[in-house]
């Protein structure tokens, strides 16, 4: 029998593999940061490896070609939005239908589910109309208010809490004169919150980033940070080197985000390994 075990450290193939799935999934972001601290040139090179000095001097070029910092607090007012939202209501929609008894539960949670099977483009023509009735087109609440809550929030949060808090413990918050809204904040959220933190992290990454919608719905006077990125390779000519730089400058939030967020990631990741 092997000596491969629980307690056993993982070998050089395995740190090797790691390391080469770390420097394949960075390198994307260096070749962004290399080609926009230089010219346009830079990018016509196999294998650019070493940043120039032109990226503070790109950086400005980007804030006089767009409209960047109302579309960077655009971006932000609505992925935090967004990532509240989603989080509060898949949190108590989740524990719902993982802890209490209700008639149709479990029909409703196949609805859920089933919404998710729909393409997002198939309901844009109509989606837009409505927010045309309501006066929003051109607003940011156009963009919040239809994400507001999603399928796969609330399935994710389902599945996270229908193990992870057994039922005696709500009995005995129960027995104890808990009513459901106590019983929820005491004993339900604090063991969600490491899956609140990832799918706070996924909701707000995929708000950050969401381009169609924002494109169709919004003004170019009033643009989210991704749609007005697209404003810089418009022209004819497409000076690459600036359109890299807007991009790293877009993707410095998110790199922080991932930071302070890491330890709650790492947290959920683990304690749902040692629950299955």
């Amino acid at each position: 029998m092997g000596t491969a075990g629980i307690g056993s450290r993982p070998g050089f193939l395995t740190y090797g593999l790691l390391a080469a799935f770390i420097i394949g999934g960075a390198y994307p972001l260096w070749w962004s940061v290399v080609v926009g601290s230089g010219t346009n040139a830079t990018r016509g090179e196999t294998l650019p490896l070493i940043p120039g000095g032109n990226f503070l001097a790109n950086a400005t070029k980007v804030l006089d070609a767009i409209p960047f910092w109302l579309a960077l607090g655009n971006s932000i007012v609505i992925s935090a939005v967004i990532t509240v939202s989603v989080v509060t209501f898949s949190t108590l929609a989740g524990y719902a239908f993982a802890k209490l008894r209700f008639r149709g539960r479990d029909g409703l949670m196949v609805f859920v589910i089933a919404t998710m099977a729909i393409p997002t483009q198939l309901g844009i023509i109509p989606l837009f109309m409505v927010m045309r009735e309501l006066g929003w087109t051109g607003t940011i609440g156009a963009v919040i208010v239809p994400t507001l809550v999603t399928a796969f929030g609330v399935f994710f949060m389902r599945q996270y809490l229908v193990d992870v808090i057994p039922d005696e413990l709500i009995e005995a918050a129960r027995v104890d004169g808990a009513n459901q809204i106590r019983t929820f904040f005491n004993v339900a959220l604090p063991a969600a919150r490491p899956a609140m933190a990832i799918l706070g992290l996924f909701t707000f990454m995929m708000a950050w980033t969401d381009y169609l919608w924002p494109l169709i719905v919004l003004s170019p006077t009033n643009p989210t940070l991704q749609t007005a990125l697209s404003q810089l390779q418009s022209g004819y000519y497409v000076d690459y080197s600036i359109v890299l730089t807007g991009a790293v400058l877009a993707t410095i939030p998110l790199l922080v985000l991932f930071v302070i967020a890491g330890k709650q990631l790492i947290s959920g990741i683990m304690q749902g390994a040692v629950k299955g």
